[in-house]
């Protein structure tokens, strides 16, 4: 099995559906509301352990009932927590309004997460121990720079979502072997809207490149060769939250168990397909079994 480590975010996803956003200074009805475990580090470790991979997860819940309900969530999903501290304080919320098209607007609270911006003992000794570290930009970059620092000096393989999008320090490119932005934070990072152009700015910068593409697929790049476009199943989003952690949890898993390139994006490709049609981040990341059915579908 593939040993994962993800040091990111735990959030409390507070859910509204409605049939279009609002816009500034309206009001607007909601049909439905949740609230769903989330944040991208918490959702990134559900998908990987759903895909079948052994995770770990480092971060940090507050002493709420918040954080004691994101904690079972990851354990009830096969996430080793023993690295999730428990500080005072709220847990990180995340705010989101999702349409009738599945699309979604987002603001997030860190909360707890501001708290993890270094290692603490043992971090590093579970990092040395993987097969891959996923990072994203929730949670102080100090943190993900020493985590990043320490995959790199133990020989393991380093892949970061850069969102929310921001400028990426030197440091933090320099010891990232996989960078995984979607076509939004891709064209953030580069000031190029289109994701060849992109992926062969950011080459610069990393070895390897994948930028999901929504509904379009994915995009491989990688230095000295020709970019490679996988596509994606075609199916009716109910609620795109989440569908790129999935994608991300589920790629560090197939590319773990030395699946080729190609084959490991449409296996992700496949995972997030199923996540979009179902509501909700964690809540909606598909099992093992599901993904190999709707791969070779």
């Amino acid at each position: 099995m593939t040993d994962i480590v993800v040091l990111g975010s735990t959030n409390m996803d507070l859910v509204a559906y409605v049939e279009k956003p609002p816009q500034r200074g309206e009001t607007v009805t909601g049909r439905e509301f949740r609230t769903i475990p989330g944040g991208k580090g918490a959702n990134q470790a559900v998908a990987a352990a759903h895909a079948g991979g052994t995770v770990s997860m480092i971060g940090a819940v507050g002493n709420d009932a918040f954080g004691t309900r994101l904690r079972s969530t990851l354990e009830h999903s096969g996430v080793n927590t023993d690295h999730l501290r428990t500080v005072e304080g709220p847990s990180g919320t995340a705010h989101i309004v999702v349409d009738d098209e599945g699309g979604n607007a987002i603001v997030v609270v860190p909360g707890a997460n501001a708290t993890v911006d270094h290692l603490v003992p043992g971090d590093e000794v579970l990092i040395s121990s993987a097969d891959a570290l996923l990072l994203q930009l929730e949670v102080p970059l100090a943190a993900v720079v020493a985590s990043a620092r320490a995959a790199r000096a133990h020989g393991v393989r380093t892949i970061l979502t850069p969102a929310p999008a921001q400028p990426l320090p030197p440091e933090l490119l320099a010891v990232t072997d996989l960078l995984v932005p979607n076509e939004h934070e891709a064209a953030t990072l580069t000031g190029r809207t289109d994701p060849r152009e992109a992926a062969t700015a950011l080459l610069d910068s990393v070895p390897e490149v994948v930028i999901t593409l929504g509904s379009s697929g994915s995009l491989y790049a990688t230095r000295g060769a020709q970019p490679l476009t996988v596509p994606a199943p075609r199916v009716t989003a109910v609620d795109s939250t989440g569908a790129g952690d999935t994608f991300v949890g589920a790629l560090a898993v197939a590319l773990g168990e030395g699946r080729p390139v190609r084959e490991a994006l449409a296996w992700a490709s496949a995972a997030a397909a199923l996540s979009v049609q179902r509501p909700g981040a964690s809540a909606s990341m598909p099992y093992r079994s599901e993904i190999e059915t709707q791969y070779a579908s």
